[in-house]
């Protein structure tokens, strides 16, 4: 399935895109694309509606994130060893773990705020995966049994406040806009292998970014497991695994998103983001 959230910022109500591609308002049934009903007995008796009868959504209505009242949102770092060369670092021998903030997530293709001061913003196209049920010290052999699914999440990124200021990624990671996520939130079951998609990211058409999850150095499996043994998972937390080479950062010389420029994200069965830069005073 392809479950949505539509309309306005705060004001987002559920959905489903059916086979042929119509959006269809699933505000009957839940009250949110969120944790509670991400386990895999809710998403089957979801599965399950007579889609046909779910009344269909008129005209072109904005998208909200695909995934409402987020808990986590756990970033992974230098997880493709092309990206990590780029960046002149060390490929990592255990997974870069960093916290973006949740009130960074917003629509896919809601504008990206360039805010006062930043000067180095970054594009980054991720596979991100959500959980549906909770795990807690899982193995990787069980690891799977607790994504619910996956989506794109640009992880947007200003790479001075990241790295040249004092502390942790975080700060650079979390601004307001910085998480575009979705177009919709495709559930595990439709993904054959999350281990074999075709990215990419273009600005202003050009393209930028162009990989494969065929290149992740640490795998779902291991995400989950390796996370779990840190910090809980709860249904609805949102893991992104880090982005392939072509970013800014890497560039030489290095290039930043500027005011007006687009950023058009695709990951295959994952559908399409893009997302206008903004310059803003705040």
């Amino acid at each position: 399935m392809k479950l949505v959230r539509y309309g306005n910022p705060g004001d987002e109500r559920p959905g489903l895109v059916d086979n042929d591609g119509t959006l269809r308002d699933l505000s009957g049934e839940v009250a949110d694309i969120d944790g509670s009903v991400l386990s895999p007995s809710r998403l089957a008796e979801i599965a399950a509606l007579d889609w046909t009868a779910l009344p269909k959504v008129d005209g072109n209505p904005r998208l909200g994130p695909c995934v409402g009242r987020v808990g986590k949102l756990i970033g992974i770092g230098l997880n493709y060893s092309d990206h990590a060369a780029e960046s002149g670092m060390d490929v990592p021998s255990e997974p870069i773990v960093f916290m973006k903030a949740t009130s960074a997530i917003c629509g896919p293709n809601d504008d990206v705020e360039l805010p006062a001061g930043a000067e180095k913003v970054d594009w980054e196209v991720e596979l991100a995966f959500v959980i549906g049920t909770r795990a807690k010290n899982v193995s990787e052999a069980d690891a799977m049994a607790h994504v619910a699914g996956y989506c794109i999440l640009n992880d947007v990124s200003e790479r001075a406040w990241q790295a040249e200021r004092q502390g942790q990624w975080t700060k650079g990671k979390s601004h307001d806009t910085f998480a575009p996520m979705g177009p919709w939130l495709v559930t595990a079951d439709e993904v054959a292998d999350p281990h074999d998609l075709g990215m990419q990211l273009f600005v202003d058409g050009e393209r930028r970014q162009n990989g494969s999850t065929r290149t992740l150095i640490f795998g779902i499996p291991h995400l989950v497991s390796y996370l779990s043994g840190f910090m809980t998972l709860e249904p609805g937390d949102v893991v992104t695994t880090g982005t392939p080479p072509g970013v800014g950062l890497g560039m030489r010389p290095q290039v930043w998103l500027q005011d007006g420029q687009v950023m058009r994200l695709e990951i295959d069965g994952l559908g399409v983001q893009e997302q206008k830069c903004v310059r803003t005073q705040a």
